[in-house]
């Protein structure tokens, strides 16, 4: 992919700093990437001039990178899936999509990232973890004469009929974690109910998780779901955005990492495996303004980070709402009952 001079020469600095080991013997790794655009940049420039292995990165959102993996099952063009929401991965690896791999990391990290493992069966693995919320723009809520939502049942209120966005579960893990944290925090029936009275409300499905707080962030859109960390990385570059935990309480994902079954170049996706969960590359995120909650416990957690102990976060049940029959028949549900109505 195309890299700013600002990413390149942050990621050789970046290396610089940290003590870059010696260039290892030159491979190619194929490397999916799942996460902000910046971050995808940072780790395939910093992950190059520390190893030498040439990388070929594609950014996807996770709903898409999951569908690109099920494509290519008889022949994986990928050799390595790194971030995006944790269920596609499990899903993945439900399917045997990915291939088992413990890193020499794994007792580094922290419970909500080993965990990710264990349910797995070692097909995936954590490495990070964001919470789920909303942002709304200040200047277009005060121009219009709105009060700031507080609570997930304020977005379905009339007042806010167009003003909000939020993606379209199919294509992106954000959503998608949305949907699964609204069946477990009201059951299925009624979080279906609260969807169809959001869905007068929405002004588009976006496709990727964090396009409506960048929307929300131009003016485009008063209100966008998405992951806290996201909204702050807007807040950061001096947006008028605000983010909010919603006062019932929310979801939220582990972010994780598979190696691909099949890989055509799996000794280099594993040196990727063992780069991305070192604490001082973890730390690194902070200079592509990624907010999330890092999975090993020696990496310093960015400044403006969600503080997960203070929020009031559901016990979200992973190997359910990563299973492909769970998965699956609520995203059909979605398709049949919400994304057909009128607005």
């Amino acid at each position: 992919m195309k890299n700013s001079p600002y990413i390149l020469s942050l990621a050789i600095a970046t290396a610089a700093t940290l003590g870059a080991a010696p260039a290892m013997a030159k491979g190619k790794l194929n490397v999916l990437c799942s996460t902000d655009t910046d971050w995808c940049s940072l780790m395939e420039t910093s992950f190059e001039a520390e190893t030498g292995i040439d990388v070929s990165l594609i950014r996807k959102s996770s709903g898409e990178a999951y569908a690109q993996l099920r494509a290519e099952a008889k022949n994986p063009k990928i050799d390595i899936w790194w971030g995006g929401t944790g269920d596609p991965h499990l899903q993945a690896a439900a399917e045997k999509l990915t291939q088992v791999y413990k890193p020499k990391a794994l007792s580094s990290l922290r419970d909500w990232a080993q965990n990710q493992a264990k349910v797995s069966g070692y097909r995936t693995v954590g490495v990070y973890a964001g919470a789920l919320g909303f942002g709304y723009n200040e200047d277009i809520l005060k121009s219009k004469g709105l009060p700031a939502p507080q609570c997930w049942k304020d977005l379905t209120k009339p007042m806010y009929k167009g003003e909000v966005q939020v993606a379209n579960p199919n294509s992106s893990g954000t959503s998608y974690t949305a949907l699964a944290t609204f069946v477990q925090m009201m059951g299925e029936d009624t979080a279906f109910d609260f969807l169809a009275q959001l869905h007068k409300n929405i002004n588009q499905y976006t496709k990727s998780g964090s396009a409506p707080i960048k929307a929300a962030s131009n003016g485009e859109t008063a209100i966008g779901i998405t992951f806290i960390h996201d909204i702050v990385k807007q807040v950061k570059k001096g947006y008028p955005v605000k983010a909010v935990a919603p006062c019932e309480g929310t979801g939220y994902e582990v972010g994780s990492m598979s190696i691909v079954k099949g890989a055509r170049h799996l000794r280099e996706a594993k040196v990727w495996a063992e780069f991305a969960l070192r604490p001082d590359i973890q730390t690194m995120a902070a200079k592509a303004n990624a907010y999330q909650v890092p999975s090993n416990q020696s990496a310093t957690t960015p400044p403006g980070a969600p503080d997960f102990d203070t929020l009031k976060l559901i016990d979200y049940d992973f190997a359910k709402y990563g299973a492909a029959d769970t998965r699956q028949h609520l995203l059909q549900r979605w398709d049949n009952e919400i994304k057909s109505l009128p607005r």
